[in-house]
């Protein structure tokens, strides 16, 4: 609670005061729009923090946009925060400054990110953006091991987290050679570590923002493979550009009047995407719960509470608050919701149009890709489908060897990258240039995602070609469970595999052979110590849901473990 008051007194936080319904909507505005670029016509030079926020910014200062707030946060102990763009800017402006002044980062270091959705989460990111400095986030969930991995490979220079990591941090620091600035978000004192929030709020406002070229990199996003530790995808200031193009525009059409709530977790892309990008770019508000723990009773109550207009979320988040409904769920204000992160069923959508009355649209990205497909607002859903391609993206089905398939013919999903790579797509994977090419397939980036097309250019997800497993939005490689299962002494070998679920859809699932000395314990206990031994080694959401304990393993001819044999055995067991 202390750090709670702290908090409100330092950032403005007040309790909220009611207001008539439709409110943040009625507003008279003066029509102006966000600023665009053509979709194929690119500047040498962009920055989002300089070329679209300080743009709403002195749309604000010329009484141009409107009395909603850029962001409105809101938390469990009914505490509230607003922020202008004017705000915005100016506290953006001075964490830039913290970090180059102070902390002495560099144009093109790395910065990781660690935070849980708190403020400072968009002021750091944002202040990194001004200072050109790579930000790298990364979900709370991590744990020591994986925070090590990330700081190591990436060089970071500096880290910015929570008192609950400061502990994993310091027990690591020493093998981390670059590491020279630990920032800390907490109302208690860290030996060590900088105050970042009183170190902005005594910095200067004043801060001139690079002049980023647009193929400069700004962000890196850990992304699981098959095998081995996540690889960094490495996206340019392109990415924050592509937000502004007229057919990006069109996927959400969201407006200065509109208050959006994206729902991701602040360790992926579509945090950046949807928390950041799309409802600021529009110069619309973006809303945001705390929400340290997932409940979908606190979701519903905060689509019938606040004025939300729009909302995306993972499909997971639409089931549950369908599962734990009881009640009607005809939301005030609610306008249009869209889904991503994992497919989504035809049945969740039904399901969802016959509760709320509203449709459910479909988008679909990657860490290397952001938004590639997606069914614009207004345009016809077909249930089980992806929607289209989204310019500059040239999308289509291809075979193993680059050449594009007929219709309806199953292949790999594909974004054409020459003769020109389109703005909006990795730069490639960091200091991996093997895996990098893996990737590359003729003239098409190959998303191992398989798909057919049908003749109205509507994309059909039907899995990935590889082990990854996509649960709940989380992807999740096999080697990364399996690493951790290796270091408890019962497992003398394992196989994890993605397993059907009729909630998650997918959830991980191990296959394990015990050593000797542990094959008479009883299976039940055994199961659950594994389950938190993985818990306590590594990010949480990782941990199988699902465990059998086997005899041996599938193996081909030269020892490697066939888990496709596995995945075959689940989806029998269905």
């Amino acid at each position: 609670m202390q750090w709670l008051m702290s908090f409100r007194v330092l950032w403005g936080i007040r309790k909220p005061f009611h207001l008539a319904p439709g409110y943040f909507r009625c507003q008279p505005l003066s029509g102006v729009g966000a600023p665009r670029w053509n979709d194929y016509s690119v500047p040498e030079e962009f920055n989002f923090a300089s070329d679209v926020l300080d743009y709403w910014t002195q749309m604000e200062k010329e009484g141009k946009r409107g009395p909603n707030p850029a962001l409105w946060w809101v938390n469990d102990q009914g505490d509230e925060l607003k922020w202008s763009f004017r705000e915005l800017t100016d506290l953006s402006r001075r964490a830039a400054n913290v970090f180059t002044q102070i902390c002495g980062l560099q144009q093109g270091d790395r910065l990781a990110l660690i935070l849980p959705r708190v403020p400072e989460w968009w002021l750091v990111t944002i202040g990194c953006i001004r200072a050109g400095i790579i930000f790298m986030p990364g979900t709370i969930q991590l744990k020591a091991k994986d925070i090590l991995y990330r700081l190591q490979v990436s060089k970071a220079k500096g880290i910015v987290t929570t008192d609950t990591l400061a502990s994993e941090v310091d027990s690591l620091a020493s093998e981390c050679p670059t590491l020279k600035t630990k920032l800390l978000v907490s109302d208690q004192s860290h030996q060590g570590w900088l105050d970042l929030r009183s170190l902005i709020k005594s910095a200067s406002p004043d801060h001139t923002c690079i002049k980023s070229k647009t193929l400069d990199p700004m962000a890196i996003f850990f992304t699981s493979g098959t095998t081995g530790f996540p690889k960094m995808a490495k996206h340019s200031h392109g990415f924050a550009l592509r937000s502004s193009f007229p057919s990006s525009r069109k996927l959400l059409q969201l407006k200065t009047s509109d208050i959006f709530w994206c729902l991701s977790d602040t360790g992926w892309i579509l945090a950046v995407l949807g928390c950041l990008l799309e409802p600021w770019t529009a110069g619309a508000t973006l809303f945001i719960h705390h929400l340290p723990q997932f409940d979908p009773k606190v979701v519903e109550q905060m689509l019938f509470k606040y004025p939300i207009t729009q909302c995306l979320a993972v499909p997971f988040v639409y089931r549950m608050i369908l599962q734990h409904s009881s009640t009607s769920l005809r939301f005030p204000t609610l306008e249009h919701c869209s889904a991503g992160g994992e497919a989504l069923l035809p049945e969740d959508q039904e399901q969802w149009r016959r509760q709320t009355g509203l449709l459910l649209y479909e988008i679909y990205g990657q860490s290397e890709t952001g938004v590639s497909c997606g069914t614009l607002r207004g345009m016809k859903i077909k249930p089980g489908s992806m929607g289209k391609g989204i310019p500059p993206f040239d999308v289509q089905i291809i075979d193993d060897k680059g050449n594009s398939l007929p219709f309806n013919t199953e292949g790999n999903i594909g974004i054409r990258m020459k003769p020109t790579k389109p703005i909006g797509l990795f730069m490639g994977y960091e200091d991996n240039p093997v895996k990098t090419a893996e990737v590359e397939c003729g003239d098409f980036y190959n998303s191992g995602d398989r798909a057919t097309m049908d003749e109205e250019g509507y994309i059909w997800f039907l899995g990935r070609n590889d082990d990854i497993i996509n649960t709940s939005g989380y992807r999740i490689g096999p080697a990364e469970v399996e690493n951790a299962l290796a270091e408890h002494p019962a497992v003398a070998e394992s196989a994890v595999v993605s397993s059907l679920d009729p909630i998650r859809r997918e959830v991980v699932k191990a296959f394990i052979v015990l050593t000797p000395e542990f094959v008479s314990h009883d299976r039940d206990q055994l199961t659950k110590e594994l389950q938190q031994h993985v818990k306590s080694v590594t990010a949480p959401y990782k941990y199988p849901r699902k465990v059998e304990f086997v005899s041996e393993l599938p193996k081909t001819v030269t020892g490697k473990i066939k888990r496709s044999d596995l995945r075959k055995k689940e989806l029998g067991q269905m």
